[in-house]
């Protein structure tokens, strides 16, 4: 019996996908990456925003042409997409056999075993699990470095986002359990470790009665092996001066901060439930730089939320032109069904948010050019990630100021040395939007 995986969204979608990998894998399944090939087939969904729903279906119904002509059994949706959706999915999709919600990924075999007797099912969960170190998990990323999930669910409640709605409260796990897979990852060779949650300063509120996250990772900075770990999806409103003196002063840690901003005006971030203001987000930006002059700052930001006018926009984009924000990605607002800003009135036109996003990404890329421009003749430390095939003698990795999957790469010429996995010395030659060009100097 083989089984294929897709696996959709974010990087804490990823984890949930490798733990139920791991979950069949014990159980005797034997994995292929050729859908073809597969006996059963998973997608792990993804239905944060409207696009985001779009292409799970797309991908459910592009699956279910192997299930309709090939030698596929059971089609079986699990993730996001059938924790919003639940029994309506199925019934809307005959193509599908299961659906598993967020809650229930501990369930992926039953749901297996009841869709081969004959018998389509809906496994839901109550949202209140998280895996730990004892977890069976096949990791999908590259074997020097992987995702860590500290915590699931959120207790934020801003007014666009389902999250809350798809994934619950915040579950956190314990630090010494987190010690122990970190540990396991060390020594299974990974390098890079990237913390992830919905929120991760908030990491440990639920279980210690306050954030955890400078406890944590000074207990994750003495694993030995490990030599990068990234924080992200860290709220500005937790991310205290423990942490940025503990960032600054552990070696460790990536000068990396992934700030979820949103807005830069004070009438929207209210009208989104934020609790930050344009002045605390500008506190927290200064005390970063003055602390930590070479920080990489990267955020996200919504355009076109309800109620947002010609000055508010201007404010936020007056904003990026003051802050230059190394890497910022730009989003039209999404209008999300039982969520709070729904019902809101002033929605603003598709064309309108289409013309502001246009005008920031246009804004942030001069601005990203220009930072990447000032890097050229500096040294830094870069982890290999593969080699051109087209151009041998070039290879591509990210510096500590690059996240995995998101964020741009270093591309180093006239190296046939280095090997995937290998950290190595390089001299920036040249900036561009997204990406340097380097030589390797070690």
């Amino acid at each position: 019996m083989k089984a294929g995986f897709v696996s959709l969204g974010c990087a804490k979608n990823l984890v949930d996908t490798e733990v139920m990998l791991g979950l069949m894998q014990a159980h005797g399944i034997e994995l292929t990456a050729n859908p073809a090939d597969a006996d059963i087939l998973i997608v792990n969904t993804c239905a944060f925003i409207l696009s985001a729903k779009e292409e799970s279906i797309t991908t459910i119904l592009n699956l279910a042409e192997y299930k309709a002509n090939g030698r596929c059994k059971s089609l079986i949706v699990a993730g996001c997409l059938g924790q919003l959706y639940k029994r309506e999915l199925l019934d809307e999709m005959p193509e599908v056999d299961a659906i598993i919600g967020t809650g229930a990924w501990n369930r992926i075999v039953e749901a297996i075993e009841e869709t081969l007797s004959g018998r389509r099912v809906v496994l839901i969960g109550e949202r209140d699990i998280i895996y730990d170190a004892k977890t069976p998990r096949i990791r999908t990323t590259p074997d020097y470095s992987a995702y860590v999930k500290i915590a699931e669910g959120c207790n934020n409640r801003c007014a666009f986002c389902t999250i809350p709605l798809i994934r619950g409260k915040q579950i956190s796990r314990t630090i010494d359990d987190i010690r122990a897979e970190v540990e396991q990852l060390a020594g299974q060779g990974v390098k890079e470790i990237n913390l992830i949650a919905q929120d991760t300063t908030a990491y440990g509120t639920d279980i210690y009665g306050q954030p955890k996250l400078a406890e944590l990772l000074r207990e994750l900075v003495t694993v030995d092996d490990v030599r990068w770990i990234r924080i992200l999806y860290a709220y500005p409103r937790r991310f205290t001066d423990e942490l940025i003196d503990l960032i600054a002063a552990e070696p460790k840690i990536c000068n990396y901060f992934d700030l979820p901003l949103q807005h830069a005006s004070n009438k929207i971030l209210r009208a989104m439930n934020r609790p930050d203001t344009r002045e605390s987000i500008e506190t927290l930006l200064t005390k970063i730089r003055t602390k930590i002059p070479d920080a990489t700052i990267r955020s996200t930001f919504i355009v076109g939320f309800p109620g947002e006018t010609d000055d508010d926009f201007a404010e936020l984009k007056t904003f990026l032109q003051t802050w230059r924000l190394d890497k910022v990605g730009i989003f039209t607002y999404s209008r999300e069904e039982d969520t709070p800003a729904y019902d809101m009135p002033d929605q603003i036109p598709e064309e309108v948010m289409q013309e502001r996003y246009h005008d920031l990404m246009s804004t942030q890329s001069l601005i990203s050019q220009e930072i990447n421009e000032s890097l050229e003749g500096r040294e830094l430390d870069v982890l290999i990630e593969n080699r051109d095939e087209e151009v041998p003698q070039v290879v591509a990795g990210r510096s500590y100021r690059d996240a995995p999957e998101v964020d741009g790469l270093v591309y180093i010429e006239n190296d046939g040395r280095s090997q995937a996995g290998d950290i190595v010395r390089v001299k920036i030659l040249a900036g561009f939007v997204y990406d340097l060009a380097a030589e390797r100097i070690d």
